[in-house]
């Protein structure tokens, strides 16, 4: 099985993340589970709080989907809080696509009766609880609580111990304990870095609430996905309506004019 997980960081911007994501991936993952990590190459990777910053590296991601559809990959796994191109990116392909922010609140739906989130900052709250009214769980949503880094690339500095690591995981603390005084049962640390960060800390734990590690959900649900998709013939992704590509009969016309390769696994008549 191999999987394409796409991380929204310019990955020589984010001090030991790179590598302790790596490391979470290969300890998580079943034997047989080849994973490819990629990071924003092109243009930003360092600040997608900000949603015309997330537009602008949303297409590099769109682009890496074509190339794993076109390179055989089983699945393509959007590690990012925001799962920017999600909807788009299931249109595109015929091979299951998940996303991390969509992925860690359906779980966390079976680990308690109520989630609660801690942001990063005040600026990315809105797009992620935008999210979840997008996928029909406000109701489960008890609270959503920041920390204070506003300058994300600072949060590199806490994958070695220190003053760094220990300020953060202080802040997210204090947004835990808000959570769970509103009633939450689990918490997502919403941010991929944060994940990371945490888990890598050995911090599983936060307000007597159990930390979804939304990494670790995302690739164990991405290999099940999988799975069920070969049982399902190729069917996990419904391609009626909202993820459905043009028809054979358009894409002539379509690609003249958007270019010839846009949606590979259209046929031409």
């Amino acid at each position: 099985m191999k999987l394409w997980y796409q991380s929204m960081s310019r990955q020589a911007e984010w001090g030991g993340y790179p590598r302790v994501l790596r490391g979470i991936l290969d300890k998580v993952r079943d034997p047989e589970t080849e994973i490819h990590v990629a990071g924003i190459t092109g243009i930003g990777g360092v600040g997608d709080q900000f949603r015309y910053l997330e537009y602008l590296e949303t297409g590099e991601v769109l682009k890496n989907v074509h190339r794993a559809v076109r390179e055989g990959f089983d699945g393509f796994l959007i590690g990012n809080i925001a799962d920017p191109g999600l909807q788009e990116a299931r249109e595109i392909a015929d091979i299951p696509v998940l996303g991390l922010c969509e992925s860690a609140l359906h779980i966390a739906c079976m680990m308690g009766t109520s989630f609660s989130l801690v942001t990063i900052n005040e600026k990315f709250t809105p797009r992620i609880v935008e999210n979840v009214r997008r996928y029909g769980l406000r109701d489960r949503m008890a609270a959503v609580n920041r920390m204070q880094v506003d300058r994300l690339t600072d949060l590199g500095a806490g994958f070695e111990p220190g003053p760094a690591r220990d300020a953060i995981a202080a802040q997210f603390e204090r947004a835990a304990q808000a959570n769970a005084r509103a009633g939450a049962e689990v918490v997502i640390a919403a941010g991929g870095v944060v994940m990371a960060l945490l888990a890598h800390a050995d911090i599983h734990e936060a307000a007597g609430m159990p930390i979804l590690n939304g990494i670790t959900n995302l690739v164990k649900l991405g290999e099940m996905a999988v799975r069920m998709n070969r049982l399902m013939g190729g069917r996990f992704t419904s391609k009626r309506c909202s993820y459905a590509p043009p028809p054979p009969g358009q894409i002539v016309e379509l690609r003249k004019h958007y270019g010839a390769d846009v949606y590979p696994t259209v046929k031409e008549p």
